[in-house]
């Protein structure tokens, strides 16, 4: 995932305009300096006082009523596929999603959040979770919703405060929903990296939460190093898609493999980066594919009904992702243009997605995460190459495998060098609330989703009494080590 930009607008002010239609300003924030991160950080110092002594269940009915506000949010939708130039029906879809999983997490937090207590013949020990205190958010722009709340949701239930600094090229609806929690315990700061290493090395903040491209991670992680404030890492991933040589070509699965690399036009870090398929099948596995593109690929203004595929989010991604078209092309790479166009392409960041075969894995439309509408579809000759293959490179956050036989896929997926494996699907299809999602090698470290997400936002604090020396115990020397 590219680096966060600065922020656009000028001092003072980020100005959002619509990909799909240059030149259309969707709306405007206040970027914040120094002192306005100061004072955020520091009301949220004072609210987290009050709030980290509510009742678990009393936090939970919070958040479950924030979820109810953000499913009747009329428009929200449309301002995020304005600002984003995501298709309207997957920004819908993004707020459902995320009110789902805050309720959720009101659901699961009082239990995974529970101290746990254990008294027996070695001692009494008890192990509370404790809030860490504020907590910052940094987030990107490709899901602006659901991935603010997956640190707003776990991070409120175990007592925190937060202050978010979305995307400067995603910063309106995302502000919107998180105006459904109540006054003080979400602030919202705008601004680009600048502001994002004052907030995470600020001395006020004890846990920071980010998601976007490895240099900006990286960036995040130096100046929280500074403060000596852990970090929760999402960042990016090149992932490779296996079809072992009995995967079943239905139609159906095939639609699943094409959105699972073009949704929100490829801009996804857990989409389907790099498409792996034996070589005695790989002619129908081309067929198969560019016929599934066919029916579901369409390329348009995102606010149009039957758009499938928007504009890249800036001219920026545009180039880059044509220069990787053109870099194949130019290695003897076959280039397949997919499915239907329906957009103005010169009014706004259009790409045509594209298929590319016949390139070596060291072309970069291969070897590094392309975040854009165009995919690579390599040949393999047998299961040890390519699961060498498929490892290749210092990302490892997702991946998956496709077989008609589940026990072969399951086994096969021990392979991999990623934090989440999919079968038999790919990107959002695949994910589930309760499953931890995050990376292995350098696509960061933390997880989200699941109850290890929610147990990020909560430090484990122990007490303990030795069975040796509670009443009646036989104590052991001064000095003396446990047995």
């Amino acid at each position: 995932m590219p680096g966060e930009p600065a922020a656009p607008g000028g001092p003072g002010v980020i100005v959002r305009e619509n990909p799909a239609r240059l030149g259309e300003v969707v709306g405007r924030v206040p970027a914040a300096g120094p002192a306005q991160v100061d004072r955020a950080v520091r009301d949220a110092e004072s609210a987290q006082r009050a709030w980290r002594e509510l009742p678990a269940e009393e936090r939970a009915e919070i958040l479950r009523k924030a979820a109810d506000t953000v499913d009747a949010m009329a428009g929200t939708d449309v301002l995020m596929a304005r600002e984003t130039g995501k298709p309207l029906a997957d920004c819908a879809g993004e707020l459902r999603f995320a009110a789902a999983y805050l309720r959720w997490v009101a659901e699961k937090a009082p239990a995974a959040l529970a101290d746990r207590e254990t008294d027996d013949d070695a001692g009494r020990l008890v192990l509370r979770r404790r809030p860490y205190g504020v907590v910052a958010a940094i987030t990107p722009w490709n899901a602006p919703v659901i991935l603010a709340l997956l640190k707003v949701g776990p991070a409120l239930a175990a007592g925190n405060t937060v202050v978010v600094k979305p995307s400067p090229l995603a910063p309106l609806a995302v502000t919107r929903v998180l105006e459904a929690f109540r006054p003080g315990l979400v602030r919202v700061v705008h601004g680009g990296a600048a502001t994002a290493r004052h907030l995470a090395g600020h001395p006020g903040v004890h846990r920071v939460a980010f998601t976007g491209g490895s240099a900006a991670g990286r960036a995040i992680g130096a100046a929280a190093a500074e403060a000596v404030t852990p970090v929760l890492l999402e960042l990016g991933g090149n992932d490779p898609v296996v079809l072992l040589d009995d995967a079943d070509l239905t139609s159906a699965a095939m639609e699943r493999l094409v959105m699972a690399s073009f949704a929100t036009a490829g801009q996804v870090c857990m989409a389907a980066k790099r498409l792996y398929a034996p070589r005695s099948r790989l002619a129908e596995v081309h067929e198969a594919y560019v016929a599934a593109a066919e029916r579901v690929l369409v390329l348009g203004d995102p606010l149009d009904a039957g758009t499938t595929v928007g504009p890249v989010i800036s001219a920026e991604a545009a180039e880059r992702v044509r220069a990787l078209i053109a870099d194949a092309a130019g290695r003897g790479g076959t280039v397949t243009a997919l499915g239907a166009v329906r957009a103005d392409m010169e009014r706004g960041h259009f790409v045509r997605p594209a298929l590319v075969t016949d390139v070596p894995d060291d072309a970069p439309v291969v070897a590094g995460e392309q975040f854009g509408p165009v995919v690579p579809l390599l040949a393999y000759d047998d299961e040890d190459e390519v699961a060498v293959r498929a490892n290749a490179g210092d990302l490892g956050l997702g991946a998956s495998v496709w077989s008609a036989d589940e026990e072969r896929a399951f086994a096969f997926a021990r392979r991999f060098d990623a934090g989440f494996t999919f079968v038999n699907t790919h990107n959002r299809t695949g994910m589930a609330l309760r499953a931890p999602f995050g990376g292995v090698k350098r696509s960061g470290h933390g997880r989200e989703y699941g109850v290890e997400g929610l147990l990020e936002y909560a430090q484990t604090c122990a007490v303990h009494a030795p069975a040796a020396f509670r009443a009646g115990g036989a104590g052991m020397g001064a000095g003396a080590y446990p047995t």
